[in-house]
């Protein structure tokens, strides 16, 4: 893998309409964002993978959030879940500073790489299946480009079956029974490790779902070994 590889994908991936209605709807919600954000101007395209391409642990999300992403042009950059995530991510030595604002925020990661299975933010969080295969070549694609990665870490259900469906796509041979979602819970894909977290989301860290520690233990987790 070289960089240049990484760098074509990412032109790739920015110039995406494979998906009439989340191409409509990102460009919508930039055309007329809430109050907070009157006046900035919106990256509104497809999100690339994000971190460092000799990364041992790859982060798997869901999609960008209308107003995180979609706003700030990278992935889990500018809204809580990210927040929460990259402060995870600075706590385990595995980014610069613990916080994600903008594309020129100064943010590095040393041996992550942040990415998601959808690349458009989709209306109510919630990418149809149609969507969802439309995308998963770029996620199997960085997967194959980023040769050291060791460990996935899968926040939620939707990006644990988007990886599962991206590494079937790769060849990796998927375990019978399929392995099932849940926090902490660990599959071996091939040479990588998948673990299961809940997603950062507002809804389970604002009712204590998914805390602080319960985060950092399956970041732990995935790179144990």
């Amino acid at each position: 893998m070289t960089p240049s590889e990484l760098e074509r994908l990412e032109r790739r991936i920015v110039r995406c309409q494979r998906c009439p209605r989340l191409v409509e709807w990102r460009e919508a919600v930039a055309a007329d964002p809430p109050r907070r954000y009157a006046g900035e101007r919106y990256w509104a395209r497809p999100l690339p993978g994000f971190g460092d391409p000799a990364a041992r642990l790859v982060v798997v999300g869901l999609a960008p959030a209308a107003h995180g992403g979609n706003r700030t042009g990278r992935v889990f950059t500018g809204d809580r879940s990210g927040d929460w995530l990259y402060a995870a991510l600075h706590r385990a030595g595995l980014a610069n500073q613990p916080t994600a604002t903008a594309r020129d925020d100064g943010l590095e990661l040393r041996g992550a790489w942040v990415t998601a299975v959808n690349r458009c933010a989709p209306p109510a969080n919630r990418p149809t299946p149609a969507e969802r295969d439309n995308c998963l070549p770029y996620l199997a694609a960085e997967l194959r480009l980023l040769q050291r990665a060791q460990a996935i870490l899968a926040l939620g259900a939707f990006a644990w079956d988007g990886t599962l469906r991206a590494l079937a796509q790769l060849g990796e041979e998927i375990p019978r029974p399929r392995p099932r979602f849940g926090h902490a819970a660990e599959a071996t894909i091939g040479a990588y490790r998948l673990v299961g977290c809940f997603h950062p989301s507002q809804q389970n860290t604002f009712t204590g779902k998914l805390t602080e520690a319960m985060l950092d233990a399956a970041i732990v987790r995935a790179l144990r070994g």
